[in-house]
């Protein structure tokens, strides 16, 4: 199989992954997919329960979030387990954990032991509730901290309870934020030489996209409450009928708002006195949705999206998987790529992203197929096993 060099900016950089699940694996993903080695460290027998997540007829999540690694499994559970793992760890840039406060900790391996073997580590550490505080001890998933962040209160229509998105936002949040905590500490360590922790916590990842939503509380009293698609006082924004689906316009500015009443053939509504200013529109913004929803309701998508382009309005399709793969945007941009893979042939799947113009980053290699596919190779290469030493670890267990 033939996969791309590696010119990522972190070309060099050795990162051992501890975590499972989607807040440390995608932490990972996104070291990996710049350029640096991966090391994912799974116990044996069992592995991470990613391998077999994913909808449809197959696991193909594990593709995603474990390309561009290694596998390695040690049972941290054994003594010797912990020593394999301290071993590697002593050789890293950074270690990536998503266990609960503590679990480090009793395996032997507090930041401060790693940080006696190998002072220039960086420790990414994502739980739900940080390593401090009252909380922290608590088991925290994703949709936990999604909910203490603010997030799910404000998700889905006022007469109905709070809404899940889609896909695991405040797994990937955090995640993110590790990753930036760890590029902000590489740059650090170039500078002085010292490792540190990185602490990124689901809740606190969620609360800071969170916009003004604290502030205007604080100074007001105003809270924010479910509003369904559209965005309270923000308007014209929203999803409208067409005659055939459904079709995204964002024309919540004042000369954009005249644009679109020129595209619906009724330029005089720009100066009517309920739609002529941001505050304006957003005082009659139920009046103005349904407006525009009449009209949109006449024309199919594609009718209305040609008008739109015409007269530079913000709007778009609600993609669907089938949309992405068939656009000529995604494919010129190559958002979507085929990763060849032992298992499944190819597997297309989002592309590295962003994109760097001098050392972009790649999918080099494949999701490791199988528990424990790199042993041979990263204990004999990184800590110097021999095959007969690797063999009887595997024997006993202990990987």
């Amino acid at each position: 199989m033939s996969f791309a060099e590696n010119t990522g900016p972190l070309k060099g950089i050795r990162v051992v992954e501890m975590g499972q699940l989607i807040a440390g694996p995608f932490c990972g993903q996104l070291l990996g997919d710049m350029g640096a080695e991966i090391i994912k460290l799974e116990p044996p027998g069992q592995g991470d329960p990613m391998r077999v997540w994913g909808r449809g007829d197959y696991p193909l999540w594990w593709e995603v979030v474990a390309r561009n690694k290694k596998a390695v499994s040690a049972d941290l559970r054994k003594p010797e387990g912990q020593a394999l793992a301290r071993r590697l760890i002593a050789s890293a840039d950074i270690l990536i954990e998503n266990f609960r406060p503590g679990t480090l900790e009793k395996w032997g391996m507090s930041p401060e032991a790693l940080h006696v073997e190998n002072p220039r580590l960086i420790i990414v550490r994502v739980s739900g509730y940080g390593q401090t505080g009252p909380y922290s001890g608590r088991a925290g998933f994703g949709g936990i901290g999604e909910a203490m962040g603010g997030w799910r209160a404000i998700v889905g229509d006022p007469d109905r309870p709070p809404s899940r998105m889609g896909v695991s936002i405040g797994d990937s949040l955090a995640a993110t934020y590790g990753c930036m905590g760890a590029l902000a500490a590489l740059r650090h360590r170039d500078a002085t030489g010292e490792g540190q922790v990185v602490d990124s916590s689901l809740y606190e990842a969620v609360l800071q996209v969170m916009e003004s939503l604290v502030p205007e509380y604080a100074a007001s009293g105003y809270v924010r409450e479910r509003s369904g698609s559209a965005l309270p006082g923000i308007a014209p924004s929203n999803v409208y009928p067409t005659s055939d689906g459904e079709y995204l316009i964002g024309a919540n500015q004042d000369s954009v708002f005249g644009r679109l009443c020129t595209a619906m053939g009724r330029p005089e509504l720009a100066k009517d006195p309920r739609y002529i200013d941001h505050v304006s529109r957003g005082r009659n913004q139920a009046e103005l949705d349904a407006l525009i929803g009449d009209w949109t309701r006449t024309l199919t998508i594609d009718e209305v999206e040609a008008l739109m382009i015409e007269n530079g309005v913000p709007a778009g399709k609600l993609y669907r998987p089938q949309d992405m793969l068939d656009d000529p945007h995604f494919q010129a941009r190559e958002a979507i790529i085929d990763v060849p893979s032992d298992r499944w042939g190819t597997v297309k799947m989002q592309n590295v992203f962003p994109k760097l113009s001098k050392t972009p980053g790649a999918v080099r290699r494949a999701a490791p197929p199988t528990i424990g596919h790199d042993n041979y190779s990263v204990y004999g290469e990184v800590l110097g096993m021999s095959a007969d030493e690797i063999a009887d670890l595997k024997a006993r267990g202990v990987i």
